[in-house]
């Protein structure tokens, strides 16, 4: 009796040791999974936007072990989506970030994606103005009193000696404010920059002076909240190698693809427009909003907090904020 249960013994012991190895080896790593993360984007689904979908056709975001989803919102509703977590990207523009962080709304810049802002004062170029002192007495549109383009405006102004009463504004729409301009109802626009080259290409003869000579600025940059940032430093750097990849994919000559495959399956609102569209990423986006001496310097995205110090102080100034904060609270240092 005691030599049969030394047998079973052995018999039972045997089969759960080769049990385990074969669950062992069968079992995949962990570093194998791929997260589920989702971003919300400024505004709608344009080419303008392509290094994130370059990131997600091209694998960037696999590679890195990421599946991302991508969804549109207006810029206040993204830094609180992402403050309180109901997605874990945002990529709003600058203005909103510094107004919410002002707030004590948790998020942080992990990506200064846009190294300058878009603002810019376009004219007529029969309309006599070639520098700020010119604007003396013409009429100006503006979105909005509260708009960053109006501040632009009176910051462009103040370093030209003069002040806001020294031209006439006049708010328009935005879906009206080229329109204003192109048919002479007003003498100049503080709009986006990327609307002079799209007149240029329309025969309008125009000119720009951007807002970044006289106020450094950002345009959209990627955000996080201060929670997920702490607890997911990891997930944060791999996003961010993934759409830093697909910026340098679009630098390195490849602008046109980019735009035809972001037309073709983001944003076919824009079919028929590609090259222009193309001709905008590789005259402003590749080299002034991307790029810049810091990124060549550290790298794609970095955030100078020299640049977000005086973006921060001239709102404050102008009254967009109440409280100034430091740059260090608003950047996300993850590396």
């Amino acid at each position: 009796m005691k030599k049969l249960f030394l047998i079973l013994f052995s018999i039972l012991t045997l089969g759960l040791f080769s049990g385990c190895g074969e669950t062992k080896e069968n079992t995949p790593a962990k570093k194998d999974e791929i997260q589920k993360v989702s971003i919300q984007i400024d505004g709608a689904a344009v080419p303008y936007y392509a290094p994130m979908y370059i990131a997600k056709e091209k694998g960037y975001f696999k590679e890195q072990g990421l599946d991302v989803d991508f969804y549109y919102a207006a810029a206040a509703e993204i830094v609180k989506n992402v403050a309180t977590g109901n997605v874990q990207f945002g990529f709003p523009n600058a203005d909103s970030v510094i107004l919410a962080k002002s707030q004590g709304i948790p998020v942080k810049v992990v990506n200064t994606t846009y190294q300058h802002g878009l603002g810019a004062l376009i004219f007529q170029n029969s309309s006599g103005i070639t520098e700020p002192k010119d604007l003396k007495g013409k009429k100006i549109g503006v979105t909005s009193f509260g708009s960053p383009n109006y501040i632009q405006l009176q910051v462009m102004l103040e370093k030209a000696g003069m002040s806001i009463d020294d031209v006439k504004v006049e708010i328009i729409g935005t879906g009206a404010i080229v329109n204003a301009l192109v048919s002479g109802q007003v003498d100049a626009i503080m709009f986006s920059m990327l609307r002079t080259i799209e007149l240029k290409n329309q025969g309008v003869d125009v000119g720009e002076i951007r807002s970044d000579e006289f106020l450094p600025s950002h345009g959209n940059v990627l955000i996080v909240g201060d929670k997920f940032l702490n607890e997911n430093k990891d997930v944060v750097n791999k996003f961010n190698i993934a759409l830093n990849k697909g910026i340098q994919y679009i630098i390195d000559g490849n602008a046109k693809e980019a735009v035809e495959m972001s037309v073709e399956k983001y944003a076919p609102s824009f079919k028929g427009r590609e090259e222009i569209v193309t001709t905008i990423l590789n005259e402003v986006f590749i080299p002034y909003l991307w790029q810049s001496e810091n990124t060549k310097k550290n790298g794609l995205g970095y955030s100078d907090p020299e640049r977000w110090n005086n973006s921060i102080k001239v709102l404050k100034e102008y009254g967009v904020i109440e409280k100034e904060i430091d740059a260090k609270e608003l950047i996300g240092n993850i590396k």
